[in-house]
């Protein structure tokens, strides 16, 4: 539906190219960017950094709806404020994924020692400098 609808706009007002624009956020943006490619569409992602401050500047307000986020969307990318994301397939997708996820456990890992720290510092000062002084509070 979505590749038959954009085509006929296209075609309506005369376009040759057409470029699909979105926001790199979640994982939703995935699909849609593969499909896009196994279809030969061109795509670009914009930064939701760039999207949120393009929007204070139109309207000068940080209000976030779907209406506003598209237009301003189509503005980066019909201005060339865009970038084509790498879709790997195979095993070097699988690899992105996994250094993903390590970096997510590592940073939470790093999180909850930071706090069990916090709280043996709060309640059980003495706790780190009897006995053992190896525990692996060090991120």
């Amino acid at each position: 539906m979505f590749m038959s609808w954009f085509q006929e706009i296209s075609m309506e007002q005369g376009l040759q190219d057409v470029i699909v624009g979105m926001e790199p956020t979640g994982h939703y943006w995935l699909n849609l960017a593969h499909f896009l490619k196994e279809k030969q569409v061109k795509y670009g992602v914009v930064n939701p950094l760039h999207v949120k401050k393009s929007k204070e500047l139109d309207d000068n307000s940080p209000a976030k709806n779907d209406i506003k986020d598209a237009k301003v969307i189509a503005q980066l990318v019909k201005n060339g404020r865009y970038a084509v994301a790498s879709l790997p397939k195979g095993i070097y997708a699988e690899l992105r994924e996994v250094m993903k996820i390590r970096e997510h456990l590592t940073t939470d890992f790093c999180v909850v020692q930071a706090r069990a720290h916090n709280w043996l510092d709060r309640y059980f000062p003495e706790f780190l400098k009897i006995g053992n002084s190896n525990l692996p509070f060090k991120c």
